[in-house]
């Protein structure tokens, strides 16, 4: 894999923390606390440059940049597909509503794809190649540890070099 095709999310993050998509931090951080985010109350932004254009996010626990577990959910379009790419922490997928066709393998091969409909889940190794297509729209919760990075295996896929 190509280290120019392996970018970290932590630049779009940032950004992501500046629109208001990370959770703010209570008002005392000492004090134990807990994250309540009702469906109405999550505030989308743009998805980070790591990801075709279309989709928004919102992350609701954690910083996907920091070593750390986060959460994260991706509001994607119909028709919106993500290219063979790889991470390097794992990264485990829950569909909220809508659908995922997920494959694995570096070539995207839309007969070769499992549905998860909502409430469906994958875990995907670390390293492994895997990609997605959504006929509908859809939302994901993203869980893993960061920082968290997007490595296509095909470089004219990124769209970070468009």
């Amino acid at each position: 894999m190509k280290t120019s095709t392996r970018h970290s999310l932590s630049s779009a993050l940032t950004v992501a923390c500046a629109l208001g998509l990370a959770s703010a931090a209570p008002a005392n951080a000492a004090e134990p606390h807990h994250t309540i985010v009702l469906p109405d109350s999550a505030k989308w932004g743009p998805a980070p440059p790591s990801l075709p254009p279309g989709a928004q996010a919102v992350v609701l626990a954690g910083n996907p940049s920091v070593a750390a577990p986060f959460i994260l959910r991706l509001k994607l379009p119909s028709g919106y597909t993500i290219p063979p790419h790889r991470h390097s922490t794992a990264e485990r997928v829950t569909v909220i509503s809508g659908a995922v066709n997920i494959g694995t393998g570096e070539k995207l091969d839309r007969s070769a794809v499992q549905t998860l409909p909502p409430a469906g889940f994958v875990n995907l190794p670390a390293g492994m190649a895997h990609y997605a297509w959504f006929g509908t729209e859809t939302i994901l919760q993203i869980s893993a540890m960061g920082p968290f990075d997007v490595a296509y295996v095909n470089a004219a896929d990124d769209p970070r070099t468009r």
